[in-house]
């Protein structure tokens, strides 16, 4: 029996709505909305997902159709895998029984493995000394994945500088589910438009052309997005950032750094949700500007560049970058951020890519880390590393390496060999700032 016409139609017609991929294996968003099936279950039933995961009759499954529990949960289905040997490409959180006492979180993608959320640590920093404490939850932003025992700041009941709900937050309070926000050829974001052909995070990847867009940077939501969970009072008023990553992301720099270009626009991003936060002052936040406010000026930029690690100052622009202190070229030519990430991937900044600015970023990162507040270094002490160490592990009194070991330490520094700063290398605010000892 001959098929009928309209299904012949539809079967030459559905390749070309298939998204186009990049080259990477598993691009499962591919800069817009993934599968369906992939996060929702048809009717809470398919497959007996419902039944399987949470005990309920088919039909009374989770919120919104979720594989998952919750939104983060239905994220980690994906993005955390129990036996990973290393760094996993798209995996973002270690399990918690992967992570003994001494063991670290495994993956190393630039925003951070939420595994450093379930580790916490005690240490007495000199003789006479009291017990200080690194609680687990002060260590990145704290996603709410009952699933995978990610639960709620136990601090803070909203965003720091903001009013964001902490129970709220989850994956896609930052992320869209759904990757509507898209970049066009002029670098414009809407939601919607042009066909998305493909992810915009890559500096290999496909770019927008006259007939199709690209993903905005990393699914972030873009201006009046917001969870549907949460509802409209908390929409974003600032669009994505103008960034760009190497495929191969998430891996160890114990040899080479990982660069992602920042363009502009990641503080004020940030600020979506934490507007009160690292003003100038004058906005009642914190004192350290960034972004727009940030600017490197002409001194700091050469500083950057000449500084190597303390008492070290032979450093030239072309090998200056430090993944530990990455800062914004203050543009968003994705020409020129790509070429960053494949060609000059060592190069520091240059106020001949842009006007350089200090971000979020440049500190903190947007997952979680190995030290309090999510920095990228230990901010908590005056020295990174101490005696050719990064830890004081086994010994009485932890002052810099504050009880974590030196496999943890190190992994915190993304595998970077303390024996690449001075033996006794004071903080990385030094990278940009003169006057700090």
């Amino acid at each position: 029996m001959k098929a009928p016409k309209a299904i012949l139609a539809l079967l030459v017609v559905l390749p070309a709505l298939l998204p186009a991929t990049t080259g990477r294996s598993l691009a499962f968003h591919e800069g817009g909305a993934g599968e369906c099936e992939g996060c929702h279950t048809m009717h809470n039933s398919e497959g007996g997902f419902a039944v399987a995961t949470n005990g309920r009759p088919v039909g009374m499954g989770n919120r919104y159709l979720l594989k998952g529990g919750d939104s983060s949960s239905t994220c980690l289905n994906c993005h955390e895998k129990a036996g990973d040997v290393g760094p996993t490409s798209y995996h973002v959180s270690t399990p918690g029984f992967e992570m003994p006492f001494g063991v670290p979180p495994k993956q190393l993608g630039p925003g951070g493995d939420f595994g450093w959320l379930r580790k916490s640590y005690t240490w007495i920093p000199a003789f006479g000394s009291t017990l200080s404490s690194s609680e687990g939850d002060r260590h990145g932003h704290n996603v709410v994945a009952g699933d995978y025992g990610y639960l709620q700041d136990a601090l803070h009941l909203t965003a720091p500088g903001g009013s964001y709900p902490a129970a709220g937050l989850s994956c896609v309070a930052c992320h869209d589910p759904h990757g509507r926000y898209r970049r066009d050829q002029d670098g414009s974001i809407a939601v919607t438009g042009k066909p998305i052909r493909g992810s915009g995070s890559y500096a290999t990847g496909v770019e927008p052309d006259a007939a199709m867009v690209v993903g905005a940077y990393r699914l972030l939501g873009g201006n009046g997005y917001y969870p549907k969970s949460l509802g409209p009072a908390f929409s974003f008023i600032n669009g994505p950032p103008a960034a760009v990553a190497p495929a191969d992301y998430n891996r160890s720099e114990s040899t080479t750094a990982t660069r992602v270009a920042y363009g502009q626009g990641m503080s004020e991003w940030c600020r979506n949700c934490h507007p009160n936060i690292h003003r100038d002052g004058s906005g009642g936040g914190l004192v350290h500007p960034a972004g727009t406010e940030a600017p490197l000026g002409g001194a700091m930029v050469d500083y950057y560049n000449r500084y190597i690690k303390t008492g070290d100052l032979s450093g030239v622009e072309a090998t200056s970058w430090l993944s530990l202190v990455p800062f914004e070229a203050g543009t968003n030519n994705y020409t020129l951020l790509r070429n960053i990430v494949t060609a000059t991937p060592t190069k520091g900044p240059s106020t001949a890519d842009g006007t350089p600015r200090v971000m979020c970023l440049t500190c903190h990162r947007a997952h979680a880390g190995g030290w309090d507040s999510a920095t990228r270094w230990n901010t908590k002490t005056p020295y990174v590393v101490y005696n050719g160490k990064y830890s004081q592990e086994g010994e009485a009194y932890q002052p810099y390496g504050q009880g974590r070991s030196e496999m943890e330490a190190l992994r915190a520094y993304y595998d970077r060999p303390a024996s690449l700063f001075s033996p006794e290398q004071s903080t990385l605010c030094t990278k940009c700032h003169t006057s700090v000892p």
